[in-house]
């Protein structure tokens, strides 16, 4: 036959198009002309192709070669579609059997040897041919990762001749077995024995890991914020099948981000000088910021005033929505972003405003200018702000007596399954209805609150958020119902948005 048609995908944030390449060959000039909106990279497959199957001692046909990758108004970027073309040429040229591309998809950059060569976004790929019932052949080192999709058969390939050789049913493929996120490596996670005294502190993180809610610190230098919050993902619950997924898929698209087990939650804790599309991701073809390389997982911001107030301001609606949504001209991507929010900050610029043991040489004006870079509905949209103070005499010498990691995590895992059980996810995801189900008030317990809203001077946003956050110290308590203490607790976590703040 002169006209071949073979599957592939093509990337476009976490999604995987379908791409059907085209080949038709036809009498005329020796020549290999490709359409459908290919880019450089794209274009300059005819020579890998030619080449790889020259080397592997296959027939380059000399005849006139159209490559069609269809839809046309899709861009197509990168070296992922070669090994389709190359098999489409061999398929149109009557050198492959026919009907032999129907019932698998193909991906793969080509090296001029024949040898594969892995692509970006290989987990997409592999989930969005499972969805259509079809295989994946793909590059041998990209196979351990596409095997995470459990639902698709991924065959392994190391070069164009095996792969040729499977579709002649010489030789089989062998069949990928995933290797990634076997399980947490807890030797590996920062363990909360490790800081000594900050008992408030200790027991809000536990808080903010039981019900995933955002948190602030601020206090003083040197009093170990950066300490407690590098411990959270140690007290975490561990990934679900669909978490570790989500995050192998957002890892797998995102081109030199650091390589992730995918069986421990992220934690990024970008630098104070990074720019809004570092932090929400961007570019002419859009790449997954910090914030959904933090998904299911921790971002962490150090020294949050520090950091551009624009850039800060990109983070509200990601913090509601949990997804961003990147407009470009030539693309558009969703990427999620469902991340745990933790902050650091110090009170004023020398850090010592309110610390007896330390003497403030700030302005009224210079503190003021200080926190203003954090503006009120950023603020509002944080959980939880808790002091860290410095550590009394005596308490740094002394002998850690907190409790280990694997304690805490316990108890955390065990509230977090509480609110699966009631509502099917964390508290800090329940919207307004489902605060009005799960959390509802005796008649005294909703005139304090009410009181407490009004006489501190707090939003209704941020009276939802002491709802969900005493419902998350119920469901520590193993309680049924929202008690005074929760409610008073939760209360004592909104300090930096009162009337006057401390």
């Amino acid at each position: 036959m002169s006209l071949a048609i073979v599957y592939s995908r093509a990337k476009l944030g976490v999604q995987a198009p379908l791409v059907t390449v085209e080949v038709h060959l036809s009498n005329g000039l020796p020549a290999l002309n490709m359409v459908g909106l290919p880019e450089t990279a794209v274009k300059e497959s005819k020579d890998r192709v030619r080449s790889a199957i020259l080397n592997s001692h296959l027939e380059f046909p000399a005849r006139r070669i159209t490559v069609n990758l269809a839809p046309a108004d899709l861009p197509k970027e990168g070296g992922r579609f070669d090994l389709p073309i190359a098999l489409g040429i061999l398929a149109a040229s009557g050198q492959l059997p026919e009907n032999c591309l129907k019932d698998a998809e193909f991906m793969g950059e080509l090296a001029l040897s024949g040898q594969l060569r892995p692509v970006t976004a290989a987990l997409p790929a592999a989930l969005a041919a499972g969805d259509a019932k079809r295989s994946l052949i793909i590059s041998a080192d990209n196979a351990d990762e596409a095997a995470l999709c459990d639902t698709t058969e991924v065959l392994a390939a190391k070069n164009l001749l095996s792969v040729c050789a499977h579709l002649h049913k010489r030789e089989r493929l062998p069949l990928a077995e995933p290797s990634l996120g076997a399980g947490m490596d807890t030797a590996t996670l920062l363990d909360l024995m490790d800081v000594k005294g900050q008992a408030q502190a200790k027991r809000a993180l536990e808080v903010a890991a039981s019900g995933g809610h955002n948190l602030l610190m601020y206090g003083p230098p040197g009093t170990g914020k950066t300490m407690l919050a590098s411990r959270l993902p140690g007290i975490l619950p561990p990934l679900s099948s669909r978490e570790k997924l989500e995050v192998a898929a957002l890892y797998s698209v995102a081109p030199g981000a650091p390589t992730h087990t995918h069986a421990e939650r992220p934690f990024r804790a970008p630098h104070h000088t990074a720019s809004a599309i570092a932090l929400i991701g961007g570019g002419s073809h859009p790449k997954p910021g910090e914030i959904s390389l933090a998904h299911s997982g921790v971002l962490f911001l150090d020294e949050l005033p520090e950091f551009h107030r624009h850039v800060l301001e990109v983070l509200r609606e990601p913090l509601e929505s949990g997804e961003v949504n990147i407009s470009r001209a030539r693309a558009q991507a969703t990427y999620p972003a469902r991340f745990q929010l933790v902050a650091a900050m110090n009170p004023c610029p020398c850090g010592y405003h309110g610390s007896p043991e330390g003497e403030c040489t700030c302005t009224p004006d210079q503190i003021r200018r200080y926190r203003d870079k954090i503006s009120g509905p950023l603020l509002d949209r944080i959980d939880m702000h808790v002091p860290v103070r410095l550590l009394k005499r005596g308490e740094l010498q002394g002998k850690a007596a907190g409790e280990a990691s694997a304690a805490v995590r316990a108890r955390v895992v065990n509230a977090r399954q509480r609110q699966l059980d009631r509502q099917g996810k964390a508290n800090h995801q329940l919207t307004v209805p489902e605060l009005e189900r799960h959390c509802a008030l005796s008649s005294a317990n909703r005139t304090l609150l009410e009181d407490a809203i009004e006489t501190l001077g707090l939003s209704s946003r941020a009276y939802h958020r002491v709802l969900k956050v005493a419902r998350t110290l119920a469901d520590m308590a193993d309680s049924p119902t929202l008690d005074t203490v929760h409610i008073n607790e939760a209360l004592g976590y909104r300090t930096l948005d009162r009337r006057g703040r401390t």
